[in-house]
């Protein structure tokens, strides 16, 4: 059964016998995993393993693991850094920062790929422009050169250990002091304020060949009244086509306030796909993704389907093995000297 569009959660750290039977449904592609999810590291491998023998090809097991704030599994875990961090290095040691930043990307990339997660929602590429309290420490630095040269170092290491990247969020939630989680954000500025610096990260990762991007549910005044996530002109003008953009579109999650105001849940997911969403996350919200199923129902896009499978994990190191790499020993002391023991922020992303 190929992939579906949806991402859903789940509600504990096993499986019942509900979502087992909700997970086959066709039009669910993959989960996302919350703090709630994980117990231990055997308990988070055994619940992966069993989300990915329900499906050939499995779906999608995905996390938000940034580091800072936001960081879902932490006991077994190395408590990453916030971006920002990275960001100071670099404006003390360019060099040292790449290196370290690449490091970090593996280190984060390599413990979820043990699990067996397929990928995390990373990495942060809007701008530190201390103006958004949501995004705060989780950007690299307020300068797009600099958001751009980390956020490709850290997709780097993602890649050296069998993770695939989504940047976000498209094309940039630093500009607005909202908080998207509760009310619509809307970016005044002109718009070519934004293509000139906002946007420089993700057209430079785009490029490189980044395999996903996540839209903000941010709207652009001087461009949509639309956010960007249900945004053609967004996702179809200016991804697609201006930066040439060729892998998977990620909706921000559709529960979330900035969303709200765009339909039922299954209103608000045909409008994201509509707009070029490849695949709409409905989490926190048992109905509303009972909505977004119904109203998918028929819906088939293989396109769609071939950009989601290049999301899927490659390879895997066992625990034992990834502690006995010497670039494992290396991250976990790059990020204490980084000082990343940072508490966890558990909200959706």
């Amino acid at each position: 059964m190929p992939l579906g569009p949806v991402m859903l959660d789940l509600e504990g750290t096993a499986l019942t016998q509900r979502e087992r039977r909700l997970l086959c449904h066709p039009q669910v592609g993959g989960v996302l995993l919350f703090t709630r999810n994980y117990d231990s590291p055997e308990q988070l491998r055994e619940l992966v393993r069993e989300i990915h023998a329900l499906r050939d090809p499995h779906l999608l097991v995905a996390v938000d693991h940034e580091g800072g704030r936001v960081q879902r599994f932490r006991e077994g875990f190395t408590h990453l850094p916030p971006m920002a961090r990275l960001g100071a290095l670099y404006d003390r040691d360019p060099v040292r920062a790449r290196r370290v930043t690449r490091l970090l990307g593996w280190l984060m990339a390599a413990e979820l790929r043990s699990m067996g997660v397929d990928f995390s929602f990373a990495p942060v590429l809007d701008l530190g422009r201390g103006l958004s309290g949501v995004i705060g420490d989780r950007a690299f630095h307020r300068a797009p050169e600099v958001v751009a040269d980390l956020g490709q170092q850290w997709v780097n290491g993602m890649r050296a250990a069998g993770m695939e990247a989504v940047g976000k969020h498209f094309p940039g939630h630093g500009g607005v002091r909202a908080d998207s989680h509760l009310e619509l954000p809307l970016d005044e500025r002109p718009l070519e304020s934004i293509l000139h610096g906002d946007l420089q990260p993700f057209e430079r990762l785009v490029a490189n060949g980044i395999a996903g991007i996540m839209p903000a549910h941010v709207v652009y005044t001087h461009a949509d009244p639309l956010p960007a996530g249900f945004s053609r002109h967004w996702l179809q003008q200016v991804l697609r086509r201006r930066l040439n953009f060729r892998g998977a579109v990620f909706s921000d999650d559709l529960s979330m306030a900035a969303a709200a105001q765009f339909g039922d849940y299954g209103r608000r997911a045909r409008r994201a796909l509509e707009a070029g969403c490849d695949m709409v996350l409905v989490c926190n919200h048992p109905q509303g993704a009972e909505q977004a199923l119904q109203a998918l129902e028929g819906h088939d896009d293989p396109v769609a389907m071939a950009r989601l499978a290049r999301m899927h994990g490659r390879g895997t190191l066992t625990p034992e093995a990834l502690r006995a790499d010497p670039h494992w020993h290396q991250g976990v002391t790059a990020c204490r000297v980084l000082g990343g023991e940072e508490g966890n922020l558990e909200m959706p992303v």
